[in-house]
């Protein structure tokens, strides 16, 4: 029996549980994303606690140019560092180096590229991030991977499928040998593979035999939320599905609204993660079970209602959007700070509703109900 327990399915929807280095991980999930080891808009890991918050992703490129993954290493790791008690994914690097990187030039060996702090010069390959991420000491190492533009043309798409499997090859013989080391700072790390192929359905399904053939601990679907459709997105889902080992978790990287995600789970996807409840926050933008409300918006100046009445997060239960709103205009660090625990408590609750109901078999009527209601601006 391996780490991932199947326990349920409905339909394509699976209810499921990980179990890491430090702690059972419930599925279908939310993954709250600390980028630089934090919450953007000032969430500490107590208050991650507080709101529902299961698993943290932190970013291996940010953490290895600052403050250096060798210091998180000396000091601990990246739970100590950060004082969080509950499982850490850490993502290759791969997708920030293609999308923040001015300069960049890949060959087979990896990726040389200009830091976005300061300017200097950088490589990374499969060796150098699974190194990164044995130092941070994350329970889930993600593989080195090329995320593509879409739309690429197909034969560049080959050939960088092609390359990111033979990265993969690369990047579990590193995690096996740096896994293993006496000093390793989580023995107990688990390494993800990742699918890619742009929308070409022939090419993710290849590619997703190909991996699943190196029985990694699980599979991420990587590469979409750049550019596509929704259901171009969706379709892509529902092409791969078939060809992940059902015993192993799936993860949808980088996705999304909270209709995209309920549609992920309806599609047999396990784990999630986004930027959007934080970054949404910081603007005002807070989703509710009525839909996105703008708590800028003059409407709101008087309003005595919490953010949202069926919500029992700590925001909900003490302050007004009147407040909030206040707080947004007078332009002080407490708005984003509530607006962004609001919104990651929005998320981890939904999943665990989704649970809920995928635990009593009902989950497509909640399915019906919210997934484009959630997504609606009120």
């Amino acid at each position: 029996m391996g780490p991932f327990q199947l326990i349920s399915t409905e339909g394509h929807a699976r209810r499921g549980c990980l179990e890491t280095a430090h702690g059972q991980i419930q599925t279908p999930v939310f993954m709250n994303v600390a980028t630089q080891a934090a919450i953007k808009g000032a969430v500490s890991t107590e208050d991650l606690h507080d709101l529902d918050c299961q698993i943290a992703l932190s970013n291996t490129y940010h953490l290895h140019v600052r403050p250096g993954d060798d210091l998180i290493r000396d000091m601990g790791g990246l739970h100590r560092f950060m004082q969080w008690d509950r499982p850490i994914l850490t993502d290759s690097g791969g997708f920030q180096i293609f999308s923040l990187a001015k300069l960049r030039k890949i060959k087979e060996e990896g990726v040389s590229f200009n830091s976005h702090v300061d300017g200097r010069l950088l490589f990374m390959g499969p060796e150098e991030s699974m190194r990164i991420q044995a130092n941070l000491g994350s329970d889930i190492a993600m593989a080195f991977d090329e995320c593509v533009k879409i739309p690429s043309p197909r034969r560049y798409v080959e050939e960088s499928a092609d390359r990111t499997y033979r990265w993969l090859v690369r990047c579990k013989a590193a995690w096996m040998e740096y896994r293993s080391e006496e000093n390793a700072v989580n023995p107990g790390q688990m390494l993800f593979g990742i699918n890619q192929g742009a929308v070409f359905h022939d090419i993710r399904i290849e590619h997703m035999k190909r991996i699943a053939e190196l029985d990694l601990p699980g599979y991420a679907i990587g590469g979409l939320a750049v550019g596509e459709s929704h259901q171009e997105m969706y379709d892509t889902i529902e092409a791969v599905e078939a060809y992940m080992p059902a015993d192993k978790p799936r993860y949808l990287m980088g996705v999304g609204t909270p209709g995209n995600i309920i549609e992920g789970v309806a599609r047999g996807v396990d784990f999630f993660d986004c930027v959007m409840p934080a970054r949404n926050g910081r603007h005002g933008h807070l989703f509710t079970k009525k839909g996105i409300l703008n708590i800028k918006n003059e409407k709101y100046a008087r309003d005595e209602l919490p953010i949202d009445p069926e919500c029992s997060c700590p925001v909900c239960r003490r302050y007004s959007r009147a407040y909030v709103r206040h707080l947004f205009k007078a332009q002080e660090m407490l708005a984003m700070r509530l607006a962004v625990s609001h919104n990651l408590f929005f998320y981890n609750h939904m999943m665990r509703e989704i649970r809920d109901h995928l635990d009593r078999g009902d989950f497509e009527v909640y399915r019906q109900k919210n997934a484009k209601l959630f997504d609606t601006r009120i």
